[in-house]
């Protein structure tokens, strides 16, 4: 069984994305808590893709 270990850095990327954007979505003024609502969901969208790579490397292939 063959793991990727280069894609988790995605893993780690999104798990901060989503860290730091939760908060910041209910803390931030109006039109600046968009952009940290779409970095959680960028983040999650990271982390998904990083645990599955770094599982199934030839995933998308």
């Amino acid at each position: 069984m063959e793991i990727g270990y280069q894609y988790l850095a995605l893993v780690v990327v999104g798990l901060a994305a989503v860290i730091w954007g939760l908060p910041a979505a209910h803390r931030l003024q109006k039109p600046y808590d968009i952009a940290a609502a779409l970095a959680v969901l960028a983040g999650v969208i990271l982390t998904a893709v990083g645990i599955l790579l770094t599982i199934i490397p030839s995933f998308f292939r």
